[in-house]
């Protein structure tokens, strides 16, 4: 095995670092936020304050800077907080960890599967401006596109979530949900329909961009290249801080109403290879260097196995509507 083989993927996760921590403004609170809903969720929720300035130290975050985000973050509920005596220790408040659950539900899954021709269509009753508002937010938020004045429709909509999402808006007059019969929306000019509801270009430009970035990454690691845990953590941490950042804002169309090459789905790919390679060393780095109160992090539960399966194993679950807040895309 050469030299340079074994150099590549630190070469190329020290360019990723370099380029984030490059960025102006740096948001701390929203890096902060993917720590813990990907490595700290997982094992209990809660850190030091200590612990958490270390880990955030190589992402170019100041001690202030994260003392000033997780305060933020608790006046907006994220977190709770409690100290003893010097020492404070943060955790996902309730909130919080309602947030994530929902948020994780759509970020680890596949790709939506086989679409059945059935779509999901939601009419706003007249209503003053600001209530319609939100409710139109909330939807476009789930997925759903806005194909006419006040009509808006999705190929792949849980109802469940969709009537939740109504009933949240508490407007004087209730919105109108339709299904189509199955197979039905398979003989309507899909193409337009997409076409008026999405602006999917936008959203291929950043997958792509994701993919230029982290592909080389995760074929360097396959080539029997490694990462120091360190490292590894700092990987996992920008691939799922940026996955999530664009992830959040697809529609999660089914894969017949797409464009040919659509970039999702190989951004899947990339963030489901690459997170595999950078999971294990990355959990190494947190048993050694995240504590709370009570002592060491417990261990990552069983849902952190079965992030970003293959997708021949995606099950249909991963479909719109598993109800994800705006604040998730924090």
């Amino acid at each position: 095995m050469s030299e340079s083989i074994r150099d590549r993927a630190p070469r190329r996760a020290a360019a990723l670092l370099a380029a984030f921590r490059r960025q102006r403004p740096l948001r701390g609170g929203s890096l902060i936020v993917s720590v813990f809903g990907d490595a700290l969720a997982p094992r209990g929720g809660a850190i030091t304050l200590g612990s958490l300035i270390d880990l955030m130290a190589p992402f170019g975050l100041t001690e202030r800077l994260v003392r000033t985000s997780v305060a933020r973050l608790v006046h907006d509920d994220w977190l709770a907080s409690r100290r003893r005596g010097r020492l404070s220790e943060y955790r996902l408040s309730a909130r919080g960890r309602e947030r994530f659950v929902e948020a994780t539900a759509r970020i680890y899954s596949g790709p939506p599967g086989p679409w059945h021709g059935v779509w999901t269509l939601v009419v706003l009753p007249g209503a003053a401006g600001g209530a319609r508002d939100a409710i139109r937010r909330q939807l476009r938020w789930i997925g759903f596109g806005e194909i006419a004045p006040g009509v808006f429709a999705h190929p792949a909509a849980n109802a469940a979530a969709v009537r939740a999402t109504l009933a949240s808006a508490r407007l004087a007059r209730a919105p109108l949900l339709f299904e189509t019969a199955r197979g039905a929306g398979a003989f309507a000019d899909r193409a337009r329909i997409v076409r008026h509801g999405w602006d999917l270009t936008e959203l291929a430009t950043r997958y792509r961009q994701f993919i230029r970035r982290y592909a080389a990454v995760a074929t360097s690691l396959e080539e029997r290249g490694a990462l120091a845990p360190a490292t590894a953590f700092v990987v996992r941490t920008l691939l799922i801080h940026e996955y999530r950042k664009i992830h959040l804002r697809d529609p999660l169309l089914p894969r017949e109403l797409l464009p040919a090459s659509w970039p999702g789905i190989a951004a899947y790919d990339t963030c489901r290879r690459l997170y595999g390679r950078v999971v294990a060393p990355a959990e190494a780095h947190l048993d050694a260097h995240a504590v709370r109160f009570s002592g060491p992090l417990p261990r990552p539960d069983r849902s952190v196995a079965g992030r970003f399966p293959p997708p021949v194993a995606v099950a249909v679950s991963a479909k719109i509507g598993a109800s994800v807040s705006p604040a998730s895309r924090r």
